[in-house]
């Protein structure tokens, strides 16, 4: 029975991993492509950056909704899966047409503007299958796979970059669309999420439940809930993934800037520096994993926020290529602590399987925030202090997500003491 279950886990774990790969492939690609697209028609490099930063902006106001929306859906298919099922052939149709829109500059941003609100529709979905199918105990090793899985498009889209961007761009496009289109036949056609322990808990709460209670809660309503809620837990947690997301931005959107002006890089040479990291990041993924499931998410997570800080301090100590290169590793290594384990510490946190969509999109959000202000923020602190002191801002911006973290746990303890009182 229990080799079972533990066969049942890695299979939903690989069908995730192979949605989140799906979609991180095009998106991936689309950050990667399609600013040289909008270069064509404009010079200014600030429009260029808020247009590509519209899928992040849309993602802010609907993956909450979105993910909520499943959670409140009953299908013979479950929640999560009909949407799936319908939104990713329309994303992966709108991605091949975007090469083909690029001689015109208003076809190509309502193009865009169309692909980021429908792949917005379904990023938290696939996500939200983990704790549906997953007991508590084993999320962290499956969230492990499905970054990994997101982690490995980056690659992806360099090869495509690499070997058919220049000669054939259409089909380049069309090659992340081809990966997404043959993950929702396999998703279709072997997964069904009402089937898991998520939808059937929902579905006995929504029995049990009185007819006021019967209602499930909105967006809203859970967001007002967690504000209420005189144990602080929850929110800690949303506003640790707002300051560790920002940090996280930061280090890889400012980095090329600092190469160029702390380390006299070339342009070339400076965008390079994170590339080693990545694999960093690949490599470390399943240990933070089974690392936090021995000795505690919590404590697991600021372990790894203070690897990640005090890498940032080594590469202002070394300020050398080679140097910063290898702090970066030891950073990424770090960070992973955090990105596998935090969504899954909010999700466990959450009172019932009738919302784990709803706070996948709320981690979205809080992620999705740091990763707009964090890199404004410590560009701010970068005109205070000067380019070499960067990795410095980074690590009091990480420094003050660590503190929430010992905060969280702190709480934690304290309720865990005044349980055993009683």
């Amino acid at each position: 029975m229990a080799e079972r279950q533990r066969q049942g886990t890695r299979r939903i774990t690989f069908l995730v991993a192979l949605a989140v790969f799906a979609q991180e492939s095009t998106w991936n690609f689309y950050e990667s492509q399609v600013p040289p697209l909008l270069k064509e028609h404009l010079t200014s490099a600030a429009l260029v950056g808020l247009l590509m930063g519209m899928d992040n902006l849309l993602g802010i106001f609907v993956q909450p909704w979105i993910g909520n929306r499943s959670d409140r859906t009953r299908t013979s298919w479950g929640r999560r899966i009909p949407y799936l099922v319908v939104g990713m052939p329309i994303a992966a149709a709108l991605f091949v047409v975007i090469p083909h829109t690029a001689a015109s500059l208003p076809l190509l941003i309502l193009v865009m503007f169309s692909y980021a609100l429908v792949a917005n529709t379904f990023k938290p979905i696939a996500e939200a299958l983990v704790p549906d199918f997953i007991p508590p105990g084993r999320r962290s090793r499956a969230n492990a796979a499905v970054k990994i899985a997101s982690s490995v498009t980056a690659i992806v889209a360099a090869l495509l970059s690499i070997f058919l961007v220049d000669d054939h761009l259409n089909v380049a496009f069309a090659i992340p669309a081809i990966i997404m289109l043959v993950s929702v036949l396999v998703l279709a056609a072997t997964v069904r999420d009402s089937r898991s322990d998520g939808y059937r808990a929902a579905v006995a709460e929504d029995h049990e439940a009185t007819e006021p209670e019967r209602k499930d809660p909105r967006v809203r309503d859970t967001f007002v809930e967690i504000l209420k809620d005189t144990d602080r837990s929850r929110l800690l947690i949303l506003f640790g993934i707002l300051l560790f997301g920002g940090a996280w931005a930061a280090s890889r959107s400012l980095m090329t800037p600092y190469g160029m002006e702390a380390l006299d890089m070339s342009r070339g040479a400076a965008g390079g520096l994170t590339l080693p990291s990545g694999i960093a990041f690949i490599l470390a993924a399943y240990p933070a994993a089974v690392l936090a499931e021995r000795y505690g998410r919590l404590r697991v997570m600021a372990a790894g926020m203070s690897v990640f800080a005090a890498a940032m301090v080594l590469g202002t100590v070394v300020r050398t290529p080679t140097g910063t290169a290898a702090a970066l590793c030891l950073a990424a290594a770090g960070a992973t602590c955090f990105l596998v384990n935090a969504v899954v510490v909010l999700w466990n946190l959450a009172p019932s399987a009738r919302v784990f969509g709803t706070y996948a999109g709320l981690y979205t959000v809080g992620w999705a925030s740091g990763g707009f202000l964090g890199p404004a923020v410590v560009g701010g602190m970068v005109d205070v202090t000067g380019w070499s002191l960067m990795l410095i801002d980074i690590a009091v911006v990480a420094a003050l997500a660590i503190a929430v973290v010992v905060r969280i746990t702190t709480l934690q303890r304290r309720r865990a003491a005044l349980t055993l009182a009683k």
